[in-house]
């Protein structure tokens, strides 16, 4: 299912149910798994393969060079998951050099119009994009996380699983799992309890992670002090424990801080 106008270069392997709209143009190196769509005006370059079923939206760029300026043409990769929807304008970029030359997608994500996920990124899987949300370089985002339209993450900064970015939010430090930032620069807002009710979360673990999100941010003792008290207490909980392991491993960012009292963000 090719349409004619569309340009598939020699070494390209299409899979079994693929359908390439009109104008489209698929690079040498590229995997298009099977039931993949490329609606119409949708370029995939480089060393990109696309996952079973998943959709590609008019003027997507997907697997063109990265937009770094240390990028010197090495060979390098981009990976996207299965049952993905990748709409209008949206932009991924393979991996560099100082990255580890590759750039991976989950699956079941989605990619409004006009997102960009840069460089070395790694995307976990069930994630949404809104529109216009800007991911840069290095950056890792947890299974199941939301950013909102018009999000901007700076380089290097981790978004946890489950977390809520809120919309034009300018997020420069690490947003811990469950947890939702908002504003310019961002803040830590509170637990993402909408979207833990969503996803059938149970009322005890609820609980539970408020607590333990009160405890981890009071006044008192430092950061690292506070995690070891919580470790202690929720020994046994994995969704607190998530957590405590994203503060424990750390990164090139600091984690993203309440503003005001937890009792009350939460």
């Amino acid at each position: 299912m090719i349409h004619p106008s569309a340009i598939v270069e020699d070494g390209a392997t299409i899979g079994e149910g693929v359908r390439i709209g009109p104008f489209c143009h698929v690079g040498p190196q590229v995997v298009l798994a099977e039931g993949c769509e490329l609606v119409s005006h949708v370029v995939v370059a480089g060393d990109t393969a696309v996952g079973a079923r998943t959709r590609i939206f008019p003027f997507a760029s997907i697997g063109h060079p990265p937009q770094d300026l240390k990028y010197r043409g090495e060979a390098s990769i981009l990976r996207i998951g299965a049952d993905c929807l990748i709409r209008e304008g949206v932009t991924m970029n393979p991996g560099t050099a100082g990255g580890g030359l590759e750039t991976v997608v989950g699956d079941r994500c989605t990619f409004l119009a006009h997102s960009h996920v840069g460089h070395d990124c790694r995307v976990g899987d069930s994630v949404i994009f809104s529109n216009n949300v800007m991911l840069a370089g290095h950056c890792s985002v947890g299974d199941y996380a939301i950013l909102g339209g018009g999000a901007a993450v700076i380089q290097f900064a981790r978004v946890g699983a489950h977390a809520f970015v809120g919309g034009l939010s300018g997020l420069e430090n690490d947003c811990i799992p469950y947890g939702m930032v908002l504003g310019n620069r961002a803040y830590l807002s509170g637990l993402n309890i909408i979207g833990l009710q969503r996803r059938g979360f149970a009322r005890e673990d609820i609980h539970a992670l408020r607590r333990a999100y009160r405890a981890l941010f009071a006044p008192e003792g430092t950061l690292m002090e506070r995690v070891e008290d919580v470790a202690a207490e929720y020994a046994s909980h994995p969704a607190v424990g998530e957590i405590l392991a994203f503060i424990r491993e750390g990164g090139r960012r600091s984690i993203c801080t309440p503003r005001e009292a937890p009792a009350s963000a939460v």
